[in-house]
């Protein structure tokens, strides 16, 4: 179901749902979402029968892994998608041996990511237009995670 993105079309998709979640349904301008890290980023691109349904990238910055623009479709939430989604993308990052993870949530996912070992760090700031919150997760054990990651609901 997810697997890291390696050609253009694959890339293509994970555009198509960031573009669907963030540019329709969230009014994300487009040059905000589409910030120009595209290319040095890791992404990760969910299919359900080769239909495009979540996305979310990886950026490597010294010492940490930045989890961005994690989009699920609306059709497929409620579904664990959310949480495969994010472990996969946990995963991503730890083969790479990083064990430091940073995200930008947005809060009315900040349960979904305290549930998943997340931290808040900080104070809620405005990205674009939409309250966020900064989280931190260090890896201790990801077979430890995967049990916490599977029992919460996506965002």
């Amino acid at each position: 179901m997810f697997r890291i993105v390696t050609t253009q079309e694959e890339m293509n998709k994970a555009f198509a749902v960031r573009a669907i979640v963030f540019g329709e349904e969230q009014s994300c301008p487009w040059d905000v979402d589409f910030d120009g890290q595209d290319l040095s980023a890791v992404h990760v691109l969910g299919e359900i029968e080769g239909q495009p349904i979540a996305t979310g990238r990886l950026r490597f910055l010294g010492e940490y892994v930045k989890l961005e623009r994690l989009a699920v479709r609306k059709a497929f939430r409620g579904k664990d998608i959310g949480k495969k989604l994010l472990q996969t993308m946990l995963e991503a990052g730890a083969e790479r041996g990083f064990t430091v993870f940073k995200l930008h949530a947005q809060v009315q996912t900040l349960d979904f990511y305290r549930k998943a070992g997340f931290e808040a760090r900080g104070n809620p700031f405005l990205e674009a237009g939409i309250e966020h919150q900064l989280m931190v997760w260090q890896k201790r054990d990801l077979s430890d995670q995967t049990t916490t990651l599977s029992s919460q609901a996506p965002p």
